[in-house]
């Protein structure tokens, strides 16, 4: 059974321009699977290719980039109308990108394509392209998206997301599903399965897949050992500013290495660093980037975090789906959890009081945003409280 996701709007408006269409992202995230989709929707002139398969590979090795469109041909493509090619898996075959490039220039083909990390298409695909491919980043799902996948009922769920005043037996009906998205997190197939060993068992696949593919095969890290501490020690400070100089101290490398480390394990995907929130208007503003993880249920299997830590980690993951994700620090050392787009500001409690509002409304003085809440995870009957479950 195929679950939609939201971004397949966004990806629809370009079906029928020229630019090549680039679905990338974590491992595992359904890139594939929303490859297929599309694939699906094209009755015909079409051709998919899997670059893990060397087979498919050998289609795109011939030097006169002409024999590779004579290849599509030789399958039974019809030249008068246009061409779509599906490739997945992209980053196993660097030169493709010079291929694209060549063909959209100069045949009637829209290409469609995956890749499994933003580090290597980022240098996969350069400015040669420029204009020519438009990007889109496949994440884990988010909450309203996991509701989906468990089948529930999206258009009761969003009704109820857009009441003033959310009642108890509303909150109810949905706080067991968000504590499974809490503890599990969003990967398709984990979301899918019922069974919590089998659960438990795909995420330790997906990191071991991760860890395998892209760090040690694709970065070819010869000292993987220390990102894989620094993994760990990253996963203790969800939430936290980062403290590069005492990273680099416990893990005996330099700064320069572990900001390496960091470009590297942000740039695939698997943590986010945010950074403070910058406006001009608010000069005060300073301090270093946060760490979160691209997943709740990863982070649940490499370490054992209090529910506050894993709280943010969650809602992160909602927010970041919306857009550009921040922090505010103040000079007085008073701190704002998440900054949204510049113009909405969230502050998270695992269940929030009348004293959490007070002191966010303190918070915010001086500061002009459209939209500003307390979120709580579980249930309270206040004013200026959104719950998590229907952020």
């Amino acid at each position: 059974m195929y679950y939609p996701r939201k971004i397949e709007d966004k990806i629809s408006k370009h079906l029928d321009n020229k630019k090549a269409i680039i679905l990338t992202g974590m491992r595992r995230t359904g890139k594939t699977t929303l490859l297929g989709k599309f694939y699906k929707e094209i009755k015909e002139n079409k051709l998919w290719f899997d670059f893990e398969n060397p087979l498919d590979v050998k289609y795109f090795e011939d030097i006169d980039y002409k024999d590779i469109y004579q290849n599509f041909l030789n399958e039974g493509l019809d030249k008068n109308k246009r061409i779509y090619i599906f490739i997945d898996e992209v980053q196993h075959f660097p030169d493709v990108s010079k291929i694209v490039k060549y063909l959209s220039d100069h045949y009637n083909i829209k290409f469609f394509l995956t890749g499994s990390a933003s580090y290597y298409l980022k240098n996969l695909f350069p400015e040669s392209l420029a204009g020519r491919k438009v990007l889109f980043e496949i994440f884990p799902l988010d909450f309203e998206e996991f509701l989906i996948f468990k089948g529930e009922d999206i258009d009761k769920y969003n009704k109820i997301k857009k009441k003033k005043n959310i009642t108890e037996i509303d909150y109810e009906r949905y706080d067991k599903l968000y504590e499974e998205y809490f503890k599990w997190g969003g990967f398709p197939e984990v979301v899918l399965e019922k069974k919590i060993s089998f659960k438990y068992q795909i995420l330790k696949d997906i990191f071991s897949s991760y860890y395998q593919n892209e760090i040690i095969n694709l970065a070819d890290y010869r000292k993987n050992k220390k990102i894989r501490d620094l993994i760990l020690l990253l996963a203790d400070r969800v939430g936290s500013q980062l403290d590069i100089v005492k990273l680099a101290s416990e893990l005996g490398i330099t700064r320069t290495t572990v900001y390496s480390y960091l470009s590297f394990l942000n740039s695939t995907y698997f943590i986010h660093l945010i950074p403070p929130y910058s406006k001009n208007a608010h000069r005060e503003v300073s301090g270093s980037q946060k760490v979160y993880f691209c997943d709740n249920g990863i982070l649940n299997i490499i370490t054992q975090l209090n529910k506050g830590q894993l709280l943010e980690n969650a809602v992160f993951n909602q927010l970041k789906a919306r857009g550009e994700v921040s922090y505010l620090r103040k000079k007085t050392g008073a701190e704002i959890d998440f900054i949204l787009n510049k113009n909405e500001a969230f502050e998270v409690k695992n269940k929030a009081s009348q004293v959490d509002v007070e002191r966010f409304k303190r918070n915010l003085e001086n500061l002009d945003f459209k939209k500003t809440a307390v979120l709580s995870k579980k249930y309270v009957n206040l004013d200026s409280v959104v719950f998590c479950q229907f952020l």
